[in-house]
């Protein structure tokens, strides 16, 4: 029986994907639930898997096709499942060298492995329990990139000066084509510059009162709540205060009518080897302080994994970018439409500070809010952006839901 594979549903607004790579060949055995093919959406990457156990006898869409939701893939005979060849001696030693026995690979960051004749034991893992990612991987990948570039260049056996300005231009550089998701980043990132009225507006915020407040009660709270306690349960908190008070901050436009949104989807800017992602924490306004942080360490380790879903990253009406982990001072956040604001943390950096009539260290963050001009008024901006600053200031605030 021959069975279709088909594009699967891939998430709120996203109708089509691109091909990025197919893992096995026509003609060949597949189990069920195999990953036969890797799609790459705007929002993420995702594996297709074989539905049945069989031979892949047509592939229909090739690498590089732009596919539509439930667009066929390939054929599929039902039937027969798919054998190991036995493998040489020295093919066994140097996969053992290659993967070791101790390392569990998921099957995206392995085939990243094979393809590249990589030795797991030279890259350095990041993820839970020392867990190979795939961001380990491409970022070992990266970081070698221009060693690999030049081993992999044949001497020529002309004569011609080795000086050639053309042969070094080409050595030095590298074309390749943007991935799908780099593409759909830059054109929703330029359509939200075209398209709002975005204006920003700033403040600073003493992170004195969080710092110690974390300091305090870090090693108890993760103890309690197995989650490590950050910055982001705060001023997720602290946005969601804000929002509830400036509802237009959390509302979007849609032709000529305005969305008022009475729920809190907070999405989280998380940066990855493939680019922006933006998880989305849903029903914040419902979760305690450790209910968002472990949220945010699960959607991180997810992001570096590559094994964000359509459905992580839709639904957001605000979201809050961190800067700070990256050294950046200040920045002017880009919207991410259909949203109409977004807040922008920055490194947390001591200095000086009038408190009363005398100059005092601090450790100050400056903050950053970028908003649509058509929906939200200055005021609201600058006093949802005063709301959070008097939020974290002083986070017993928080508790009491002054």
């Amino acid at each position: 029986m021959s069975i279709e594979i088909k594009v699967p549903v891939l998430g709120e607004s996203v109708v089509e994907a691109t091909v990025a790579k197919w893992m096995k060949n026509t003609g060949e055995a597949v189990n069920a639930d195999e990953p036969i093919v890797e799609l790459e959406t705007d929002k993420v990457s995702l594996e297709v898997p074989a539905p049945k156990a069989g031979i892949l006898t047509d592939i229909i869409a090739q690498e590089g096709d732009t596919v539509e939701v439930d667009a066929v893939l390939a054929l599929l005979q039902e039937g027969t499942t798919a054998t190991t060849t036995p493998k040489k001696a020295d093919e066994r030693i140097n996969e053992e060298k290659t993967l070791p026995q101790s390392q569990n690979l998921s099957p995206a960051v392995r085939r990243l492995v094979e393809e590249n004749s990589l030795d797991t034991n030279l890259i350095s893992a990041s993820g839970k329990d020392g867990r190979l990612t795939k961001g380990d991987v491409l970022g070992f990948l990266e970081s070698n990139a221009s060693t690999v570039s030049s081993a992999s260049v044949i001497p020529s056996t002309s004569q011609e000066p080795k000086t050639s300005e053309a042969k070094i231009d080409n050595v030095r550089e590298e074309r390749v084509p943007m991935s799908r998701l780099r593409r759909v980043i830059a054109q929703r990132l330029k359509e939200a510059q075209n398209t709002a009225a975005m204006l920003t507006t700033f403040n600073e915020v003493d992170m004195t009162a969080v710092m110690a407040l974390r300091s305090l009660y870090k090693d108890s709270f993760e103890k309690n709540h197995n989650a490590r306690l950050g910055f982001m349960g705060f001023f997720v908190k602290a946005c969601i205060a804000g929002l509830r008070e400036f509802p237009a901050v959390n509302a979007e436009i849609n032709g000529n009518d305005i969305i008022y949104k009475d729920y809190y989807n907070i999405g989280v800017a998380v940066g990855t080897p493939q680019g922006l992602v933006v998880p989305v924490i849903k029903d914040a306004h419902n979760l305690s302080i450790a209910g968002i942080e472990t949220s945010v360490a699960g959607y991180g380790l997810k992001a570096r994994d590559g094994g964000l879903a359509p459905a992580d990253m839709s639904g957001g009406t605000f979201t809050i970018s961190n800067g700070g982990v990256y050294g950046s001072l200040m920045s002017t956040p880009i919207l991410n439409t259909p949203q109409s604001a977004i807040l922008g943390m920055h490194k947390i950096q001591k200095r000086p500070v009038a408190l009363g009539e005398e100059i005092v260290i601090r450790p100050m963050m400056y903050l950053a809010l970028s908003y649509d001009h058509r929906i939200i008024d200055g005021r609201e901006a600058v006093s949802f952006l005063v709301r959070v600053k008097e939020s974290i200031e002083d986070p017993r605030r928080l508790l009491l839901d002054i």
